[in-house]
This record gives C-alpha cells, sequence and structure tokens, in this order.
C-alpha cells in the first residue's frame, strides 16, 4: 500500500478553493477503522456546504463529501464491528445510532460527516467504527454510496417515521435522489406515486421507475393537477425537497390527517402555510434530518431483499469534482457519484 494519498480540500469557503492535495495515509486509533474509499455519492447540501451556505461549523482545512462505499483495511486496536475486507459504507449522523437524537434546543447542532466532522472526498479514511454500517450485498460501491444520505433521508421519511402502508398515495416533487429513492421505496410497499418535474422526459424515466402519475408543474399547477388526480382527497404523504415557499402548496395538496416530510432546502425562505388548512386537514408535518444508523441498516437489508437499484445519472472520476458539482447545479435524474476505482 501506498504511504500518501489523495483527497479533496478546502482552506476558506468557495467551490474555486477547493483543491486536490496530497497527505500521509492516516492510520486507525482505538476503535477506528480504516477504510480505501471506492465511491463517493454527491448530495445538494455538499455544493451548499462548499459555497459557504450552511455556516462556518467546518474544521478548515476542510474535506467535504459524507456518502462513502469502500473496503476496511486495517482495524485499530479493541475494533470489533469489522474487520479487513469488509465492504462498508458510511454513517450519515456520526454519532446518531438509534432512537432521539440527542440535541440542544437553543443552538441544535449538525453532527454530520462532511460538515461538522471531515468528509470522505478522500482515497482512505479514518473512522470511528460506530460511523459505519456492512454494505448491501446486492449493491456494487457506486450504487451503495448513494444509501448513505438520499436513500436513508427517503427510508426515514416514509417507513421509519411514515409507517406507509400499501394503497396510500405519495407525491414526491422532482427527480432528484431522494425523490426517486421515495419513489422505489414507496412502490415497494405498493404505495401510489404521484411525481412532479418540469421535464417530461423525466416524467417519463419516473413512469418506468414505477411512478402512477407524472405532473409537468410547467404545464399546469401541480396542486390543482393533485386535486384533479385524487378528485379532491390529496395527498397520503408529501414528500416535500424544496421547502420554503413552497410548503404552503405541500400543505394544500396534503390528505386529511396525512403527513408532510420537510426536506428539501432548495427554497431558502422562511416555511410558513396557512394556518387554516393545517387546523382544518391536521396534517403530520415532520422535518427529516437523514436518519439514525440503525434505520440505514434497516434500509440496507431491505434493498438487498427488494433487489432495489439506486438510480444514477452519471459518474465521474475523483479528479473530476468540479464537473460533477456543475451537474448538480445543472440538476441530475437521480444520483452523481465520484469513482475512485
Amino acid at each position: 500500500m501506498n504511504h500518501t494519498m489523495k483527497r479533496w480540500t478546502l482552506n476558506e469557503i468557495g467551490r474555486q478553493h477547493l483543491t486536490l492535495t496530497e497527505t500521509a495515509i492516516p492510520q486507525p486509533g482505538p476503535g477506528e477503522v480504516l477504510v480505501r474509499v471506492s465511491a463517493v455519492a454527491l448530495n445538494f447540501r455538499d455544493k451548499v456546504i462548499i459555497e459557504g451556505g450552511m455556516g462556518k461549523g467546518m474544521p478548515m482545512p476542510f474535506t467535504p463529501g459524507s456518502d462513502m462505499a469502500g473496503v476496511v483495511e486495517a482495524v485499530g486496536p479493541g475494533t470489533s464491528r469489522f474487520k479487513q475486507g469488509d465492504r462498508v459504507i458510511s454513517s450519515f449522523n456520526a454519532d446518531w445510532i438509534e432512537g432521539k437524537a440527542v440535541n440542544n434546543a437553543r443552538n441544535p447542532h449538525y453532527n454530520t460527516l462532511g460538515y461538522a466532522l471531515q468528509g470522505v472526498l478522500a482515497e482512505y479514511v479514518v473512522m470511528n467504527e460506530a460511523w459505519l454500517v456492512n454494505a448491501p450485498q446486492t449493491l456494487n460501491d457506486a450504487e451503495a454510496c448513494t444509501l448513505v444520505c438520499a436513500g436513508l433521508t427517503a427510508w426515514f421519511a416514509l417507513i421509519e417515521r411514515g409507517g406507509l402502508k400499501a394503497g396510500e398515495s405519495v407525491l414526491v416533487q422532482g427527480t432528484g435522489g431522494v425523490a426517486l429513492f421515495a419513489l422505489q421505496i414507496a412502490r415497494a410497499m405498493g404505495a401510489e406515486v404521484f411525481i412532479t418535474s418540469s421535464s417530461d422526459e423525466k416524467l417519463t424515466a419516473a413512469t418506468a421507475l414505477g411512478a402512477t402519475h407524472g405532473i409537468n408543474r410547467q404545464k399546469e399547477e401541480w396542486v390543482e393537477a393533485v386535486y384533479r388526480l385524487t378528485h379532491d382527497r390529496g395527498i397520503d404523504h408529501v414528500i416535500d425537497t424544496v421547502g420554503g415557499r413552497n410548503f404552503a402548496d405541500s400543505v394544500r395538496a396534503v390528505a386529511s390527517h396525512g403527513r408532510i416530510s420537510l426536506i428539501g432546502m432548495m427554497d431558502t425562505h422562511d416555511t410558513s402555510a396557512s394556518g387554516g388548512l393545517l387546523l382544518l386537514k391536521s396534517p403530520t408535518v415532520q422535518g427529516i434530518g437523514v436518519g439514525h444508523r440503525r434505520a440505514l441498516e434497516d434500509l440496507v437489508r431491505a434493498v438487498d431483499v427488494i433487489n432495489l437499484k439506486p438510480v444514477i445519472d452519471k459518474a465521474y472520476r475523483f479528479d473530476e469534482l468540479p464537473a460533477a458539482l456543475a451537474h448538480l447545479d445543472r440538476g441530475a435524474f437521480g444520483k452523481i457519484v465520484i469513482s475512485l476505482d
């Protein structure tokens, strides 16, 4: 094994300051694991963090990225969860194992990989063994890394907290990573799936994945389309990946006693909606901050059982990170992946 590795680093905020640097390969300490990274999935939040849109909570110099798949190269003293040669994926919320996250009501922390903790856009990473999960057997590493944030977010919203049942309706907004995972998970549970997009081409592709109804939001007001398609009943589970002012439309679209999962931060305006509709419909509104490790382990088992295949729009080489971020700017159908193999 080489003694040095490459990693992407920032010394100050701004995409223009991303640098591919060479440094010594770290060694695992007690309870830690050294992983050779095979693939990293990018999220919209990665480019927001790089550009300084989520505050200044990153330790500098900083390596971005949270979603990794790889192979255990070495383990430190006292490590028991993994051994050399195991295929693993990272756990997004590092120390959140199960149950309620321990947090601060006044200033809730964001203790995640690729923000408060160093990220995974590197050829090797050292992590506490508690921050890793066995990779699914039915997915390659490029596919497996997409589960960490987008896959788990959809699973946590619909299954862990949503209790989705067969025959219910789910609305997903857009065709990014979370949306397409939500579509696939909902269909696997026997739900009826509605999807919105501004592209007929993407709606056709989403229909091929199992969407029941496609709504082009450029051609008709999407909430009115929901009313028409559901005979005014509305949607049982709304996956709001936009946030901000869009939340008001999610409240309009949700069925009485339905559920809205507020996930997105595309619209940075404050979230507000009609108080009258909230009172009359009495929906459950839940903010989804991805999820805990036990739910990720549940998702991995489910993926292997139902043979879910993540949708990857394009894979880029490790040195092509700027091009991959530009692709995120344009919008992706599914996930963008950085391949290190």
